[in-house]
Formats: structure tokens, sequence, C-alpha cells
């Protein structure tokens, strides 16, 4: 069984940019949101790939995870079956000591968000944070990208 193990961040500034090593561009629908279960469309540049997630039961810090890649074709019909509501950013890959940080520049609704995140092999592994990481936001639901499809960053009032 797959296990996703990942910290989330928001971040300070866009310096973050100038130590990418690669960018892409992602747009994801979702099939199906509810809490505990996600079936999620993600299309990324030229490649496509449908995700199914399971609840966390720490907090937000691990969860099950399915991810397979599909035809292109298949995920643009698949995004119109999705729920309202896509979810559109840049994804920027940064190194951090043995570990790499995604950081999701969000465009749409969701900007000016910005967050990044890191997979770790274990709960307890403690990634070198970069200077450009902000507020741990971990098993924070308002930042999981089926709740900012629902909730977007842009109408929060907080922000």
């Amino acid at each position: 069984m797959a296990q996703e193990i990942e910290r989330k961040f928001l971040v300070l500034d866009d310096s973050f940019k100038r130590e990418a090593f690669s960018s892409s561009h992602i747009r994801q629908g979702y099939i199906c949101s509810e809490r505990g279960r996600t079936v999620r469309i993600r299309i990324r540049d030229e490649r496509a790939f449908i995700t199914i997630k399971g609840p966390s039961l720490d907090g937000g810090l691990s969860r099950y995870e399915f991810e397979q890649e599909i035809p292109f074709a298949d995920a643009e019909q698949l995004m119109t079956l999705c729920e309202p509501g896509i979810i559109d950013k840049t994804r920027w890959l940064v190194k951090s000591g043995a570990h790499t940080f995604e950081v999701d520049e969000f465009h749409g609704d969701n900007a000016p968000l910005v967050m990044a995140e890191v997979e770790l092999e274990t709960a307890s592994d403690e990634p070198i944070i970069p200077h450009f990481i902000g507020k741990e936001v971990t098993g924070d639901r308002r930042y999981y990208n089926s709740q900012l499809r629902k909730s977007p960053y842009s109408l929060w009032a907080e922000f």
C-alpha cells in the first residue's frame, strides 16, 4: 500500500524561483472530494494522472495514495466530469538538503496563495527548511487543494 507522508508550509516570498531547478503548469479537478477520500485528475504540462487519496489518521501528515498515469485525452475528458472549481497553479521544485520542496504558486481564485510541501520517507524525517518557508499548515484542511477548490483563498477574509 502506498503511503504519502508530507508536510505543508506557507511561503514567505518569491525567492524560491531563483533556486528552482524545474517548474511546470498544473490543472487539476476533483471527481470526488469528500472528507477522507478524494479522486483527482491532474494535467501537468503534457502528462496526465488520476490520483486516489484516503483519510489521514495522524493529523494530516500521512495518508494512503494511489497514482497512475493516464492518457492525456482521457484526462481532458475526465476534467469535464469534475466537481466545479479547477485548481490552476505553477509548481516549482527546489532542493534543500536531501529533500525536494514542491512550491505551488496558485493562479485564478486562489492567487496570491503560495504553499510548499515536502514528501518524507518517515514521519520522523526532519528536512532542512529553506529560508523562504513560513508557517507550517500540515493538517489544516483549508489548505488542501480539494478544499481550495470549494473555498478559494481569494475569498478568505483573514489573509
